[in-house]
């Protein structure tokens, strides 16, 4: 319960002080001022009544917590219809009951949403505390309702309630995320739901406060079965005291099943935006140790549901880690449980996809180990699952959604299996589905985002293939899709995703001939990444996305002439990529960074006519390039290539033929055989050939990059 740290405190002093004008001096400071419309006010008199009798267990009172010092009692609490007394102004009175108190509890519903009243109490309390102390008890409807076209009057969240108020007072357009808590039929259950209340109160996690109430009411029972004893002798009151005590047992299971469901699904949730791995951990543990004690077979549906779940939420957190090994045997684990529920009930669609999402995890650490047969065979299975899960219920988004995802990722298999044509038809599947899908509700961001992610993989695969003009056509319609989700929501990750997305495409340019559209393309991208930087210096994948289109646009500068700027834009990503190292300097991606920061500065040493400094640089980038083992060896063996050709290069330059002609054949024995090569890796070996005189073997190749329009000189 992150959000719970976060309650601002209450300045102790305001209650109980003089006020001026008409405002009334107020003899007692209010906990909490309980905000409700009258047609919510059964529950608002039951929640007025557990929170003034509730007891503070004594291990919390006392403690010192964000939110002050935890009292033993939460009173008073004030009602404006229950505890004011005749005035000459109710309005006046309010707001200094307002002011008075250190919490704002509001029974939430579409009534109260429209409610005047409410909303103005709502902003008379926030605006004093504009991050304030505001708890909501939904009663009914759904909260945001009113973002959802056609469920606007499902809205259950007053307009005051839905967004941040500035230090000033003044409402923003800003989203509040107010701590909530689900009083609904099918929510929470109303005692869970109210501990959570009081959890946010207290400024304590709520799995620690149900847990001292469970040691409360553990103790009770135990009282309760010591009086049993004792009266043994009487039979009927032994049987009255066994039922309550069995009906007490089944209640204290139901709710500790309910806190499991909660750590699992609303704690979870808030701690994933965040990183807190070893708290996401430990909710997985803690709900693995509540099952311990009983044998898989033995767990209800649900109990086994929440088992998998917290297998899954671990092999999550391992991955995180880097923990691919523990992930994997954590989610073979799940994947048991989550096998036995669909066999249990093999038409339930919700089943279905648990069990899909850990047969996906499965194929993909096995893609990342390099095991890509064994990926591809748990894809196709997540892909027959998430097919099924539409058959049964069509009309669901969600399931849909879990269609594209199977669909991309096994293109995502295929492809680097170097099987590009297989993969082209899993992409276009894809696509075709993501952009129904997207276009039935277009102002999903995270639809277009899935569009834009099908569109540049489509644009990969068709550039393998050498249909450039698909290739270009793609990555176009992706980036226009990232623009606009930039334009319309101004966030950073939108554009950070253009810069990868701008170098790929000028890349593509580049090896066509266009150089013009390369350039613009590549300074648009180092343009996105100097407005990112500034913004949070310490971001590592900001950093890489920066270094690697700066140097993509030395590459192009310097092959047009243009060799200062391109001098200048090489050293600025050096500088990046030195940073990175110095954090980790075993991180491959970065080696690979320095590798190619040394090629550019051997390359315009060399067009400079400074043929010692390439020298230099050239050795260091084969030396770093050659070391290089990144997970991909076929990528990797062609990026070693291509660092003993330039080496060569520099030799002959140099005069030392007999030492170039020795480098060029370290490439060619670095290349690997029988794979279907990428345009720039036919570029590669042909260049390599014919440098060492076997152009009859490059002749085939140089025919095909002429055929596909290739026109990157070699």
């Amino acid at each position: 319960m992150n959000k719970l740290a976060r309650l601002t405190t209450v300045d102790r002093h305001v209650a109980g002080e003089a006020t001026t004008g008409n405002v009334p001096r107020l003899r007692t400071r209010y906990y909490a001022f309980l905000s409700y419309s009258h047609q919510d006010k059964e529950l608002a008199d039951w929640l007025h009544r557990e929170l003034e009798r509730f007891r503070v267990p004594s291990s919390l009172a006392g403690k010192l917590t964000a939110n002050g010092v935890v009292p033993r009692r939460l009173t008073p609490v004030f009602r404006d219809q229950h505890d004011l007394s005749a005035g000459d102004d109710l309005a006046v009175e309010i707001e200094a009951a307002l002011a008075a108190s250190q919490f704002l509890v509001i029974l939430c519903s579409p009534t109260a949403a429209k409610s005047r009243w409410t909303n103005l109490e709502i902003e008379s309390f926030k605006r004093t505390r504009p991050e304030g102390c505001v708890l909501a008890a939904v009663v009914a409807g759904e909260p945001f309702a009113s973002e959802i076209r056609g469920r606007e009057d499902e809205e259950c969240f007053p307009p005051a309630l839905r967004y941040k108020y500035d230090r000033r007072g003044r409402r923003t357009a800003k989203r509040a995320e107010p701590l909530a808590a689900d009083f609904r039929e099918g929510g929470e259950g109303k005692r869970l739901a109210f501990l959570k209340l009081v959890a946010g109160m207290l400024g304590v996690g709520l799995d620690e406060l149900v847990q001292r109430e469970t040691t409360r009411r553990h103790r009770q029972l135990a009282y309760v079965a010591a009086a049993s004893l004792a009266g043994m002798a009487v039979t009927s009151t032994l049987a009255v005291t066994a039922i309550q005590a069995r009906d007490a047992a089944r209640e204290q299971r139901r709710q500790a099943e309910g806190l499991v469901a909660f750590m699992l699904g609303d704690l979870k949730d808030k701690l994933e935006p965040i990183g807190r791995l070893d708290a996401l951990d430990g909710v997985g543990a803690r709900v693995l140790a509540y099952y311990k004690s009983e044998g898989t077979s033995d767990l209800s549906d649900a109990a086994l549901s929440q088992r998998s779940d917290a297998l899954s939420l671990m092999g999550e957190v391992a991955m995180a880690r880097g923990d691919n090994n523990g992930a994997l045997r954590l989610y073979r684990e799940a994947m048991a449980g989550t096998d036995e529920a669909v066999q249990r009930s093999p038409d339930d669609p919700e089943r279905l996809f648990k069990h899909a999402q850990n047969v996906f995890y499965i194929g993909e650490i096995a893609r990342h180990q390099g095991d890509l047969r064994t990926a591809e065979q748990f894809l196709r299975q997540y892909n027959r699952l998430a097919l099924r899960m539409v058959a049964l219920q069509p009309d669901s988004m969600k399931y849909r959604m879990e269609v594209q995802y199977s669909e991309f990722n096994l293109g995502v298999a295929l492809s680097d299996q170097r099987r590009f044509a297989e993969a082209a038809g899993q992409f276009r599947n894809s696509l075709h589905t993501i952009e129904a899908i997207a276009t039935a509700d277009p102002r999903n961001s995270d639809y277009q985002q899935q569009l834009a992610e099908s569109l540049a993989w489509l644009g990969d695969v068709e550039w393998a293939l050498g249909s450039y003009r698909d290739a270009i056509d793609a990555r176009l319609r992706g980036v226009a899709v990232l623009q606009h989700l930039f334009d319309k929501s101004g966030n950073v990750n939108d554009e950070m995703r253009l810069i990868p997305a701008k170098r790929t495409l000028a890349l593509y340019y580049a090896e066509q001939g266009s150089t013009d559209d390369a350039l613009a393309q590549l300074r648009g991208a180092v343009d996105e990444a100097s407005v990112l930087l500034p913004k949070e210096p310490a971001n590592s994948q900001w950093a890489q996305y920066a270094y690697e289109a700066k140097l993509t646009l030395a590459r192009q500068l310097l092959s047009a002439g243009k060799r200062d700027e391109a001098s200048s834009q090489t050293e600025e990503a050096c500088a990046l990529v030195g940073n990175l190292l110095k954090r980790h300097s075993d991180n491959f991606r970065w080696r690979g960074g320095l590798g190619s920061c040394l090629t550019m500065r051997a390359r315009i040493a060399l067009a400079a006519g400074f043929v010692h400094p390439a020298l230099q640089a050239a050795q260091a980038a084969s030396n770093v390039d050659n070391s290089i083992h990144s997970g991909n060896p076929i990528n990797d063996a062609y990026v070693a290539a291509g660092a003993y050709r330039l080496l060569g290069d520099v030799k002959r330059q140099a005069g030392d033929a007999a030492g170039a002609l020795a480098d060029w054949n370290s490439g060619i024995s670095r290349l690997p055989t029988n794979v279907a090569e990428k345009p720039w890796e036919m570029a590669e070996r042909a260049a390599l050939l014919q440098r060492v005189g076997r152009t009859a073997e490059a002749q085939p190749l140089l025919a095909r990059l002429n055929s596909i329009g290739y026109r990157q000189p070699l």
